[in-house]
């Protein structure tokens, strides 16, 4: 086993990285950094002391190790510090003061935040890469981190702070991709100014077929595509892996495999506001039922009948009419003796309907109480539900996946064992059905209509259990398309062949959150904007805003020189002045209130000559874009072994 680096013989130098963490994620990262990007590593792990490694640092050690073997590099492991507590005394024993950047990713937000407030202290000019799941609390930290490096360092360009800290979430990154690995016809989506675009798995094309390119082809999938005893599923096939941003020339000699080819989503316009006077009336829709509603309206129609009949045969005024037919209707007037056979015969029909109104009233009032109760407890699964998505799991992973399903229309019905896990408020605000149960447990599954469903997504923090979830739906619904979540490589792709062979009909993924996040964490604290990934099996793509200047693999070059295959390939061009652009491509246009017109130009010549002053949006692998912007280029990488691009939750 290797030894952990002892702190106090290792000496941070200037410019070097710093992971604060000790879980999956922060390994990933660290390994990211150091493999793919040759950076100087610091990894600040919880301990009971800061000069004896503990068994569980050196475990973390050990499987960053493994991760950096498992990426290919030949790089320096990273130095790991112990420290009881994360305060400013162990950033300082970090080399916060002359580091380049700091990644925060605890699991905990308080420690995160507390740590943020002491780096930016330390060191103004630090680009922080902080890991919160709270959203308006991760953009008002942003705010007050930036405003603090100016007001600490008086002159500096503001322009400069463009990523100085940047608030991301894990699971936030990876829900788009593991909502789309369930859904048919939703595929893996990024959004560049306000534009969505759109990796589309394709078959391989026919004989007499011309294959739609669509903007370009992104990758060629694995030649294992079809093949039972393949890894492609769980994303570790080896030699004969994907091909990632592939030259015409491959495209053209790659008959019989499928590709990945980038598409735009048009926007056809914004959902039609909600009427104004929408729920502004008595709500007896979601009151009472139809039948109820129906009987009270005949009820009604009966008493105004006989306060009709009442002013023709009395000659009374019609309210004196009404009142005396309500007073014979509740039994509180006076028997008609001695009155008319007309109106004794009124007074009769009228007690009838009254004998008739106090079942109805009573009714109405328990559907009401019955209302008010459900509309605080979850909803059950409907009757005859179909074509659905079961959910396992609804924590910090499974409730960004529930909230992007729900936006995209599509039917979910969430299966979790704690009734009060983090995502349950959400599915009963957004009246989503839940089934509380061990999902292990017999009948738990069934009560979600799993034999009906078009879906699995397995996202429990167990993988185990996750496991045995899809092993069960499997043998009620042997075509059922499932996606699980999984850590070890090795574990997924055992996995993977297994129900591959079994169920060679059926799709199957592992995905897993801390590979598919871990590529934006370390794209952040490498000082650019990034996008968003678009997993290609186990592997990676990056898509990032990038300026020209200062690169000169693209300054001076045209759009075809630029190009290189399985590196890095330009996409758009922004055509907005600098002074204009939007400071996040990944962020909607008018998040500010300030409605912009998109500038990226998609359908470029390959001619153009790329300016300094331009930006670009462009798709990379990891380590095309560490190669194109990192401080000292790479060495020439090997193809990605079996266990290449892994991933962890």
């Amino acid at each position: 086993m290797a030894l952990l680096p002892q702190p106090a013989r290792s000496v941070a130098r200037p410019g070097h990285m710093i992971v604060c963490g000790d879980d999956a994620l922060a390994e990933r990262l660290a390994a990211e950094l150091a493999s793919v990007y040759r950076e100087r590593v610091t990894l600040v792990v919880p301990g009971a002391s800061r000069s004896a490694p503990t068994a569980s640092a050196s475990a973390l050690f050990g499987r960053v190790q493994a991760a950096m073997r498992r990426g290919g590099g030949n790089a320096v492991g990273p130095r790991v510090l112990q420290t009881p507590v994360l305060d400013e005394a162990a950033l300082v024993q970090a080399g916060v003061q002359e580091a380049a950047a700091l990644a925060l990713v605890h699991d905990d937000d308080e420690t995160n935040i507390h740590a943020a407030l002491a780096a930016r202290r330390l060191n103004p000019r630090l680009r922080l890469v902080i890991r919160l799941y709270n959203r308006k609390l991760g953009q008002h930290l942003e705010e007050l981190l930036d405003q603090a490096a100016m007001l600490a360092v008086p002159g500096l360009d503001p322009h400069a702070l463009d990523t100085s800290t940047t608030v991301l979430s894990d699971a936030d990154t990876a829900a788009p991709a593991l909502a789309a690995t369930a859904v048919a016809g939703t595929s893996k989506v990024v959004q560049a100014d306000g534009l969505l675009l759109r990796a589309v798995e394709r078959s391989p094309a026919g004989p007499g077929q011309i294959p739609d390119p669509g903007l370009c082809t992104l990758a060629l999938l694995s030649s294992t595509t079809n093949d039972p005893a393949g890894t492609e599923g769980s994303d570790t096939s080896g030699r004969e892996g994907p091909t990632l941003l592939p030259d015409d020339d491959a495209v053209a000699a790659a008959a019989g495999r499928g590709t990945v080819v980038l598409e735009t989503v048009v926007h056809t316009g914004s959902a039609p506001p909600p009427r104004r006077l929408a729920g502004r009336g008595f709500p007896l829709g979601s009151l009472f039922s139809r039948r109820l509603r129906w009987s009270l309206a005949g009820l009604v129609a009966c008493v105004l009948g006989l306060a009709v009949v009442s002013r023709v045969t009395t000659g009374d005024h019609p309210l004196h009419a009404g009142y005396v037919v309500l007073l014979d209707l509740f039994a509180i007037n006076d028997p008609a003796l001695g009155e008319t056979p007309a109106r004794q015969v009124l007074q009769l029909l009228s007690a009838l309907a009254g004998f008739l109104l106090l079942p109805v009233l009573f009714a109405a009032v328990l559907e009401a109480l019955g209302t008010f109760r459900t509309a605080s407890v979850l909803r059950r699964p409907p009757r005859g539900l179909s074509g659905h998505v079961v959910l396992l799991g609804l924590g910090k992973v499974g409730t960004r996946v529930l909230a992007r399903l729900d936006e995209l229309g599509i039917p979910v019905v969430c299966v979790e064992e704690d009734p009060e896990a983090r995502g349950i408020p959400l599915a009963r605000r957004l009246r989503i059905p839940v089934v509380v149960g061990d999902v292990t447990q017999e009948g738990v599954l069934e009560s979600a209509a799993v034999d009906r469903a078009h879906a699995l997504l397995a996202l429990t923090s167990n993988d185990t259990t996750n496991l045995e979830a899809v092993l069960y739906a499997r043998s009620v619904k042997p075509e059922l398309r499932v996606a699980l979540r999984l850590y070890d490589d090795d574990f997924a792709a055992a996995v993977y062949r297994t129900l591959r062979a079994a169920y060679p009909r059926a799709l199957t993924r592992s995905r897993s959150v801390s590979t598919l996040s871990a590529p934006a964490f370390a794209g952040a604290m490498m000082g650019r904007q990034i996008l968003g990934a678009i997993p290609v099996e186990r592997r990676v793509l990056l898509f990032a805003a990038l300026n020209v200047a200062g690169h000169p693999q693209l300054e001076g070059r045209t759009i075809a020189e630029a190009f290189r295959p399985g590196a890095w390939r330009v996409l758009a061009l922004d055509t907005a002045e600098p002074d204009h652009r939007t400071p996040d491509l990944a962020a909607t246009p008018s998040h500010d209130g300030r409605e912009r017109p998109a500038g990226l130009v998609w359908d470029l010549h390959p001619g153009y000559v790329l300016r300094g002053e331009d930006r670009v949006v462009l798709a990379a692998t990891r380590q095309g874009l560490a190669e194109l912007l990192g401080r000292r280029p790479l060495p020439t990488v090997r193809p990605p072994g079996p266990a290449s691009g892994g991933q962890g939750h």
